[in-house]
């Protein structure tokens, strides 16, 4: 599959990316776990058919140290046990911050409720902005029909 614009050679991609990436790098480790992060862009990017995103994202948290049965069970995260009630409750706001046309609200108040018994102000600001990154470049790369396969971790480090 060829791409449908090289974002590569694009002056203008390259701006948006570093941009986007700026933003992802304002969410430490130490407000969120690094593997509940990797877990919330994986699933993001299930639900949006993004598999360069996928690529890079199972690598990445391949490299780092995740295991392949809980990379594995993503999609199935809700009968899956190899997962925290505070990843549950990540991995449940990331769907519904990712499908915000399926529930008139965006984000129903039980979500919303179960995912604060799990993390702090700051760290909710932290999740959403990691939702609505990865939903971006997840856009970004879906629309532009971006290949997947050739990632290598720390690639864009």
């Amino acid at each position: 599959m060829d791409a449908r614009l090289d974002l590569f050679a694009s002056p203008v991609a390259a701006k948006v990316v570093k941009h986007l990436a700026s933003a992802g790098a304002a969410i430490p480790d130490s407000v969120i776990p690094h593997s509940t992060q990797e877990l919330v862009k994986i699933r993001a990017s299930q639900l949006n058919g993004c598999g360069f995103c996928l690529d890079m994202h199972t690598k990445d948290a391949t490299a780092a140290g995740e295991t392949a049965l809980r990379l594995n069970l993503v999609a199935a995260w809700r009968e899956a046990k190899v997962y925290t009630d505070a990843e549950r409750a990540a991995l449940e706001l990331t769907e519904q911050g990712t499908r915000l046309a399926d529930h008139h609200t965006g984000v129903t108040d039980e979500a919303w409720a179960n995912a604060a018994k799990h993390y702090d102000e700051e760290q909710l600001v932290a999740l959403v902005s990691l939702i609505a990154l990865i939903n971006a470049f997840n856009r970004l790369n879906v629309m532009t029909q971006q290949p997947a396969g050739d990632y290598v971790p720390g690639q864009f480090a």
